[in-house]
């Protein structure tokens, strides 16, 4: 598979370094250095396109993969008040797109370990619950992406809670998210739930960016042979 790095930082290398261990081809590299080189005719040389770079980038990205009939998986966050029209553009081009906060397999098992847990707690109201996300400090979006996935699974679940906040909470039925960033953190997520005589709690922690860029390519495999709009659900129910 020859595949299209746009984005070509940290996580860039590693998805590089995942993929050829994979027997798969990288044939073209985008980072600020030779932004121009992002064109259509270069993207049509890929197979797929891995797109991990910056929310005021990230849609354009899509748009141009979209023209070049080339699908796209991307991990970029922050820009997700646009999800309608990039949506839209994908139908109408009969493109891939397969978006995911994270890609690590071991947060999207947590992502339901999320679900099952809120739904049992929706029938306890003595609970309070609030999240903490640590990452390093180069990230750019707060609370993560996979925070407010994790937030977005609880409103609807816990029928007590119905927002989320990243400042000091109004009443009970919003949910804190603490958000710090320090050091070369690659990722923690907590979700605590507090009463007055207890509190339960579950933690993903990430050890390094392989899982993510692991499953970046998994899903870049997964794309092959695909149209539509795809996520990290699709992939594991074919794993499963």
């Amino acid at each position: 598979m020859k595949i299209a790095l746009i984005g070509y930082g940290k996580m860039g290398r590693t998805i590089e370094e995942i993929a050829i261990s994979r027997g798969h081809e990288i044939v073209l590299k985008i980072d600020v250095s030779n932004a121009a080189d992002l064109t259509e005719e270069n993207l049509k040389k890929a197979d797929v396109a891995i797109e991990f770079t910056t929310p005021d980038s990230a849609v354009d990205n899509y748009q141009l993969c979209f023209a070049a009939g080339v699908p796209v998986v991307s991990g970029t966050t922050g820009w997700l008040s646009r999800r309608n029209e990039v949506e839209e553009a994908c139908r109408e081009k009969e493109g891939c797109f397969f978006y995911a906060s994270n890609f690590s397999i071991g947060v999207n098992l947590f992502f339901e370990l999320n679900c099952k847990l809120a739904r049992m707690m929706n029938a306890f109201d003595q609970y309070n619950v609030s999240m903490t996300e640590v990452h390093h400090t180069h990230k750019l979006d707060a609370p993560s992406g996979t925070a407010i996935s994790l937030a977005e699974d609880i409103i609807d679940e816990v029928k007590r809670v119905d927002s989320w906040t990243i400042d000091e909470p109004k009443s009970t039925s919003e949910l804190s998210i603490e958000a710090i960033r320090e050091g070369e953190v690659p990722g923690i997520h907590t979700v605590k739930y507090d009463s007055e005589v207890d509190y339960i709690e579950i933690t993903h922690s990430a050890k390094s960016r392989k899982g993510f860029a692991l499953g970046a390519v998994l899903a870049a495999e997964f794309c092959q042979g695909r149209k539509g709009i795809l996520s990290m659900k699709n992939l594991l129910n074919e794993m499963a």
